[in-house]
């Protein structure tokens, strides 16, 4: 069956990249190591479960270069420092800062709902609600005017 857009994305192997981008991120938080080497351990097991590994490589590579620009835009909408967010919300959110401000091609909404998930599968249990609110505040910042918009029926 096939699950590609008109426009080519399949969005299942995009939703697996965004988790492996989250357990790479994570990894790359906690270990130090640079996101290429984060790359060459999740590689393998990419190709294995059909993720959209472009997208995979350009969320973590995203990340890892504009880290202090995504944490210095999420600050406003912080309750308390980046470094003491929780390292799996702060890894989701640090991808989702990355999709809302770097990646306009993809809707706000996929990109909140996707971070809420992974955070819901990885995270504790109430950290989807943590990351929810952040990026609620921040899309209707960033994305004013999409979030403005009416939604199509």
């Amino acid at each position: 069956m096939n699950r590609r857009r008109p426009d080519g994305i399949d969005p299942v192997a995009r939703s697996r990249a965004r988790r492996r981008a989250l357990q790479a991120v994570y990894a790359w938080q906690m270990s130090g190591s640079s996101a290429r080497d984060v790359i060459g351990q999740f590689a393998h097991e990419q190709a294995k479960e059909q993720a959209d590994l472009e997208y995979f490589e350009d969320l973590v590579r995203g990340v890892e270069a504009n880290v202090q620009s995504l944490d210095d835009a999420l600050k406003p909408f912080l309750d308390r420092d980046i470094e003491q967010v929780d390292a799996i919300e702060r890894a989701a959110l640090r991808i989702a800062a990355y999709e809302l401000r770097m990646r306009p091609d993809v809707p706000y909404r996929v990109v909140i709902n996707e971070a809420i998930e992974s955070v819901k599968r990885f995270g504790a249990e109430h950290g989807h609600t943590y990351v929810n609110g952040v990026l609620d505040h921040a899309a209707a910042d960033w994305r004013a005017v999409e979030v403005k918009a009416p939604r199509p029926r």
